[in-house]
């Protein structure tokens, strides 16, 4: 069992046009894409060369992000590690379950089991 990395910062956004406006022309974020569709947008950003990019998603209920970390085994890690999952999501890039650590923090692991879903959404730009 290993966590390999903090890949999103899965974040709730009551206006995501205008969140994604403040993270590129304030911030200097680059838009890797901003999609609607479902009734719902969702916009994806990058602050920097390395760490964690941001979501932005008009969906997800809540004030807390969720820290979104890759598993190389879903099941295998989530056995292992023996938490009590709160929901269990198909992300467009594979599997993943969401938690809650003692302090209320939202957790999530996910497997990356299609990875060129990347490159399928990068550019999309319905809106901002």
């Amino acid at each position: 069992m290993a966590i390999e990395a903090l890949d999103l910062l899965y974040v709730p956004s009551r206006d995501v046009a205008a969140d994604l406006a403040f993270y590129r022309d304030v911030l200097g974020a680059r838009v890797v894409f901003a999609i609607e569709a479902m009734q719902t947008r969702v916009a994806e950003v990058s602050l920097a060369r390395d760490g964690p990019r941001v979501v932005l998603a008009e969906h997800l209920a809540g004030e807390a992000p969720v820290l979104l970390h890759r598993v190389d085994d879903l099941d295998a890690t989530l056995a292992a590690l023996g938490v009590a999952v709160e929901d269990r999501v198909e992300l467009p890039f594979g599997p993943c379950a969401t938690f809650r650590t003692p302090g209320g923090q939202r957790l999530g692991l996910y497997q990356r089991t299609r990875p060129e879903v990347d490159a399928h959404f990068a550019g999309r730009a319905d809106f901002g």
